[in-house]
């Protein structure tokens, strides 16, 4: 197991990147047959991204809340994800059209994923006292908070479109300004 580091650092990377996240939730475990070939799958492409790192995958880390189980993934582009995703002559393309012929959209095993692309500069990272972990793992560390000033990037403070509005602001635009019920807060 990794040491944890002792300082507080951030992690930082030049460039865009991709956060994948992949999951799978098993709604029936007695179906263990069902399940299995996924994860089978998953085992096997795993350890194709792994032997071929000019594929794109930066860095993957699996979580398990049973029946929850998730991946976290870095990738270098949006390219090199969908390259890998479409490629026929690797694991995934077929391990993907198996999956929809013998599992499908059935209630035993269900399949998700998120996908963000992350701009240089628009994302924040702070580590303390934790092994590398995350994004941390293959990039370069820098101790303090962020390499911009303040606790979250400079252009995430100065840019409007990155501000949402709370859910009283969007009541309050359907109701004609009207607001009803009590203010719920900018979640």
């Amino acid at each position: 197991m990794a040491k944890p580091i002792k300082n507080r650092v951030c992690a930082e990377l030049d460039g865009e990147f991709v956060v994948f996240l992949l999951g799978a939730r098993i709604s029936n475990p007695l179906k263990f047959w069902k399940w299995r070939q996924l994860a089978k799958s998953m085992r096997a492409m795993r350890t194709e991204l792994a032997e071929h790192p000019e594929l794109g995958l930066l860095h993957s880390q699996d979580f398990m809340a049973f029946p929850d189980l998730m991946s976290v993934q870095y990738w270098r582009s949006f390219d090199h994800l969908e390259s890998y995703s479409r490629a026929r002559d690797r694991e995934h393309f077929p391990a993907w059209q198996a999956f929809h012929k013998t599992i499908g959209m059935n209630d035993d095993v269900g399949i998700w994923h998120e996908t963000y692309l992350i701009q240089p500069g628009r994302y924040e990272t702070i580590y303390g006292s934790v092994p590398p972990m995350g994004l941390g793992v293959w990039t370069r560390w820098a101790l303090g908070r962020t390499r911009a000033t303040g606790s979250r990037p400079q252009r995430w403070r100065a840019d409007p479109a990155d501000q949402y509005p709370t859910r009283l602001q969007r009541s309050s635009r359907r109701t004609g300004g009207r607001v009803r019920g009590r203010p719920s807060g900018n979640r």
